[in-house]
């Protein structure tokens, strides 16, 4: 009999969600395995953090008994992640101010710590997976008629990852927490304006203007992918291509050439940096998708209730506060990102990029009347004078993280 491969499943959790959607799917990943051509094994990995919504840990408990009996479950505790970094420091003389550049909390450092934690546990794959992201696609028919395709995303995932370093699938859903505004509320040039002044490799005006998308925000699933798609090698990752965490696979067999994840303190785009060192890197696009439920408003999927259709997203909805939420988010890491990508031109597009966002903020705070949308100058402001800080730190993650792969016996 062959030998039995280790596959790993970890989710950064902020929210008690994933619970629900591991109850939910433990069956559908068991049979998925069963259906692999070898023996396949899953441990569950759940790091999750209490500051996100304010939960307290049994949030993050109320998983199904059978789960445990069919499935390993690993819960990355604080006490965990600074057990390790005693270890690292003591066993192999780590300094102290390196080792939390990789393990902590925040969305760089949990990734890496979940998988440093599946290294331990002699991992041979690792699929990240968020706690508001279910297996399934949502198709438009032509008589604007809703399918709900259910997804063997283990198994697609398992299908390739062997021959590649990273496998990755398709999303669908709400895609972008930019919420739908009505064009009487804001004039075109003003949005192009704050767009202008956040844009980075996923957000821009040209992607924005072309998007089809109706007043739910919704994205649905190509058919033809779903139905019909093969594996395809993706080219260019870090310059062209871009790919979200959440639906990445990792084969921890070639860790070599699996960098570290990072990202500015307080701000997202960990899978965008970790993009910028897969250069060498073999990836795979798999056909499956992820149905990403952002604001959590269609939960009722895991019961197996479909939506047939998709409201209005509303500002009470909390669209105002993530929107503003996720701006922040961006315009801390466009300073680093830009820095990295076009370093010769850094200063001509960063102030083009704060002009247009002062005018954008003004627009913005007549639409939403209840956040202040003027502080997002100051973030960019303030992470403008600090970028080269931000670049060493994003160079030194990568340089500690490569020594660990090569000094710790995992």
């Amino acid at each position: 009999m062959s030998q039995t491969i280790q596959f790993g499943i970890g989710f950064l959790a902020g929210r008690p969600n994933v619970c629900k959607i591991i109850n939910s799917y433990y069956e559908s990943i068991i049979q998925q395995g069963e259906r692999y051509k070898k023996n396949v094994e899953f441990t569950i990995f759940i790091l999750y953090d209490l500051d996100y919504q304010h939960t307290e840990r049994i949030d993050f408990y109320k998983i199904k008994s059978d789960v445990y009996r069919k499935i390993k479950v690993k819960y990355i505790t604080p006490e965990d992640i600074e057990e390790e970094k005693k270890i690292l420091v003591s066993r192999y003389n780590f300094d102290k101010k390196d080792v939390d550049l990789i393990l902590g909390h925040g969305y760089a450092r949990a990734r890496n710590s979940i998988m440093y934690f599946a290294l331990k546990r002699k991992i041979d794959y690792l699929l990240f997976w968020d706690d508001d992201e279910y297996l399934v696609a949502n198709i438009k028919n032509d008589d604007g008629k809703i399918d709900w395709i259910k997804q063997d995303d283990i198994l697609r995932h398992l299908e390739s990852i062997e021959k590649a370093d990273v496998t990755i699938g398709y999303r669908c859903g709400n895609m972008s927490p930019i919420p739908y505004i009505e064009a009487k509320d804001i004039k075109v040039d003003a949005l192009k304006d704050y767009i202008d002044g956040l844009s980075n490799e996923v957000v821009s005006w040209e992607k924005i203007k072309n998007t089809e998308r109706d007043k739910s925000g919704i994205t649905f699933a190509d058919k033809e992918i779903v139905f019909n798609g093969k594996p395809n090698r993706l080219r260019n990752v870090g310059t062209e291509n871009w790919l979200f965490a959440s639906g990445i696979c990792l084969n921890l067999r070639h860790i070599r050439n699996i960098p570290a994840f990072y990202n500015p303190p307080g701000a997202r785009g960990e899978d965008t940096f970790w993009c910028t060192l897969l250069k060498k890197a073999k990836v795979v696009q798999v056909p499956t998708y992820h149905f990403h439920d952002g604001f959590l408003k269609y939960s009722q999927i895991l019961d197996g209730k479909y939506p047939k259709s998709f409201g209005k997203m509303k500002l009470e909805d909390s669209v105002e506060e993530r929107f503003l939420k996720a701006s922040k988010g961006w315009a801390k890491y466009k300073p680093l990102l830009v820095y990295i990508l076009n370093g010769k031109d850094y200063r001509k597009i960063i102030n083009q990029a704060k002009k247009s966002l002062r005018r954008g903020t003004e627009a913005m705070n007549l639409v939403f009347e209840t956040e202040d949308f003027n502080l997002l100058n100051n973030e960019l402001e303030n992470y403008d004078k600090n970028v080269r800080k931000h670049y060493n730190e994003y160079i030194k993650t990568n340089d500690v993280w490569n020594i660990i792969k090569s000094k710790v016996k995992f």
